[in-house]
């Protein structure tokens, strides 16, 4: 299935010496965590808060019970696995022909897969801090303690991950933005393009081949060279490095 597409962009990697992917949600959905706007995700199901409301800063401040209830159960899966798309792109890293992964997700396994320079816009569910002395905690501990996570030091703990009305990290924008400015080819997957800023990164593009991989149509009009209507880890699964 998807033998065409798949050689397709076979040959876009074939042709390209400085590879840049930028992913969302789409990525990890073949590793059974669910994404937010498609028909089976998050922001379709009906909640107390609407999801945007419950992942917002001045919710966790003012909610955080209600915040940790939400956070545990549909946002971290610590047993996901990384699928083909996430150790295809980790094997073309290996290989010189990828210079970074951006991606919009939080949950840590394009690292697991083995890819080293992984930008991460919007955190990540693995980093975890007291907000009072500042001590660092992992996951697991988050996922395992009964309702707020707290510190020894009596602090409440905060995900590192960019909630809804928090900004990115700069350095991080920054080094997305010079790794796509520097690209020759873009390879954008799992990703609806509607969250900004980040979406209007691909801005910055100037190289010669740019890919679209998504089982449903894009926010934006990108002037992809190829579009493929597919489930990602389906198509690189395919992909000879």
């Amino acid at each position: 299935m998807y033998e065409e597409e798949a050689r397709k962009l076979q040959e876009i990697i074939d042709d390209s010496s400085d590879i840049v992917f930028f992913g969302g949600a789409g990525v990890s959905t073949e590793s059974n965590i669910p994404d937010f706007r498609s028909a089976d995700g998050l922001y379709q199901q009906e909640y107390r808060y609407s999801p945007e409301q419950i992942v917002s800063h001045s919710f966790f401040m003012q909610n955080p019970e209600g915040f940790y209830e939400f956070y545990k159960e549909k946002m971290m899966f610590l047993d996901a696995r990384p699928n083909p798309a996430h150790q295809k792109l980790a094997e073309l890293e290996a290989a010189g022909k990828l210079s970074a992964v951006i991606t919009q997700n939080i949950d840590g396994l394009h690292q697991a897969a083995g890819s080293r320079n992984v930008l991460e816009l919007h955190g990540s569910i693995h980093r975890n801090y007291c907000q009072k002395c500042g001590k660092l905690y992992d996951a697991a501990y988050v996922k395992s303690s009964d309702g707020i996570p707290k510190c020894g030091c009596g602090g409440r703990i905060k995900p590192d991950v960019v909630l809804y009305e928090e900004g990115l990290d700069s350095d991080v924008i920054q080094n997305s933005i010079r790794a796509i400015s520097r690209a020759d080819t873009l390879i954008i997957g799992g990703t609806s393009l509607v969250v900004y800023p980040a979406a209007g990164f691909i801005d910055y593009f100037r190289g010669k081949h740019l890919a679209v991989v998504n089982k449903s149509a894009t926010a934006r009009e990108v002037r992809a060279e190829l579009t493929i209507a597919a489930p990602i880890g389906a198509v690189f699964a395919q992909i000879h490095v």
